[in-house]
């Protein structure tokens, strides 16, 4: 079934802003980007593979939008003052960042290694936090400018965290360690970034349908990142244990994914800050 084309809405609720969206070019980052793209943002758009971010920007940039590719990893050294560099350079600003990009190393803590334990720190927390610095100056700058000009201009971060940084999940000791601590990053730039008027804010995400939750088949599937195999997909068994935990009886979608992230980035947030939403069907852990 092919997918529904993308429709940009030049009147759209965030027409004009500048979205910078960290792992873009697949699933929940993909349909965020689409999301914020069709209420009129212009989109700086991240994928670890090249052809997938750049496929991504094209299809927003086809349907009549505007956006960039700025790709590669996100841990990479250099990567968040290049990534925050093109949005002051191609679209003259900042104003929606979401820290999205991640993936997932499972083992129980017996079976995990320093290397699995410090690659999930290094997506998950470090590189939010590198990108946050990059965008400190500008955000600044822009925000006294404003001030003096007598305007009240919000701007938004959103930190894509999970319900297993908020109550755990055996066999991810490193994943909602990382998680966790994106939470506590996320209300403590809060409180730095309010006088910017910067509205900081978490959605936790619960089962949501991407590769890496796929149902493993004969043969469990991989993915590359930065030369490892990462194995991904849950056994069907757990999936149907999991889906009948949640209220609404099923896994969310990207596209609702998205749209949780939306209300944070939408001018209806704007005296909401400090939060963590959990898009997760109703689920409680």
């Amino acid at each position: 079934m092919s997918e529904p084309a993308l429709k940009i809405y030049a009147e759209g609720r965030v027409a004009g802003k500048v979205a910078l969206v960290t792992g873009s070019g697949r699933g929940i980052g993909r349909a965020i980007a689409h999301k914020l793209a069709a209420e009129g943002a212009k989109v700086v758009v991240n994928d670890l593979d090249p052809p997938t971010g750049d496929a991504v920007a094209a299809e927003i940039v086809a349907a009549g939008g505007q956006a960039v590719a700025v790709n590669g990893s996100v841990t990479d050294a250099g990567f968040a003052e290049r990534f925050v560099q093109t949005a002051m350079d191609q679209f003259g600003g900042i104003d929606i960042i979401v820290n999205n990009a991640g993936y997932t190393w499972d083992a129980t803590i017996s079976n995990m290694t320093d290397e699995m334990f410090q690659a999930m720190m290094d997506v998950h927390l470090i590189a939010p936090f590198r990108i946050l610095r990059a965008a400190s100056e500008p955000i600044r700058i822009m925000a006294k400018k404003e001030a003096a000009e007598g305007r009240e201009v919000f701007r938004k971060v959103v930190n894509i965290s999970s319900i297993a940084g908020l109550y755990g999940n055996a066999g991810q000791a490193s994943y909602s360690s990382a998680k966790a601590s994106l939470v506590g990053l996320t209300r403590t730039m809060c409180k730095e970034w309010g006088r910017y008027k910067v509205n900081v804010n978490c959605v936790a995400f619960g089962l949501i349908e991407t590769r890496l939750t796929q149902a493993i088949e004969a043969e469990q599937k991989t993915v590359d990142i930065e030369g490892k195999k990462i194995k991904v997909g849950v056994q069907p068994a757990l999936l149907d244990t999991m889906a009948k935990m949640i209220p609404l009886g099923r896994a969310g979608k990207p596209e609702e994914a998205a749209n949780a992230v939306y209300m944070f980035c939408s001018p209806e947030s704007d005296y909401v800050s400090g939060q963590v939403l959990v898009c997760g069907g109703g689920i409680l852990m």
